[in-house]
């Protein structure tokens, strides 16, 4: 498992492909200020809650400056499907082979119902315009997870 990342880090490059079929490469977006979160699968209620909390705080993270994008193993088409059904406002990019969330520690071992599985870690980077790690949040809950992340980016909550 790959040790996980810490603020100031430079954060992985990498180039997915989102739910439009377009290749999103992370070192395209410097300039900008990235959140960056992994989820497990798209339409299970965690996952569903959390993308619907960054939607429903797409507005003042816009104005704040951050694009946020999502990661999941998700095929492209699952992934469309998903944006189209919930109206997120934001790219998802699928990861099938999870090389990015190795990359970013966001794959390991986790307790599901009692059974330790290997999988997806939730986690949320924040990454500066630079493209250094700014904040990180592993293991995350998904309901209550944005406004948390929201707060620790100094803005109001929803």
């Amino acid at each position: 498992m790959t040790e996980r990342l810490q603020p100031g880090d430079l954060a992985p490059d990498f180039s997915l492909v989102d739910d439009h079929g377009d290749t999103v490469t992370l070192s395209s977006l410097r300039g900008r200020r990235v959140i960056l979160y992994f989820y497990p699968q798209a339409f299970t209620p965690g996952c569903t809650t959390q993308a619907c909390d960054f939607r429903d705080s797409s507005a003042p993270l816009q104005a704040a400056g951050y694009t946020v994008l999502g990661i999941s193993r998700d095929s492209v088409e699952k992934l469309a499907e998903f944006r189209e059904e919930e109206h997120l406002p934001f790219p998802l990019l699928s990861d099938p082979d999870h090389a990015v969330h190795e990359a970013y520690a966001a794959w390991g071992e986790k307790l599901n119902y009692g059974k330790t599985i290997t999988g997806v870690l939730r986690s949320t980077f924040v990454i500066d315009a630079e493209g250094k790690v700014e904040q990180t949040f592993y293991n995350t809950k998904a309901t209550g997870h944005v406004n948390m992340l929201r707060k620790k980016l100094g803005l109001a909550a929803a």
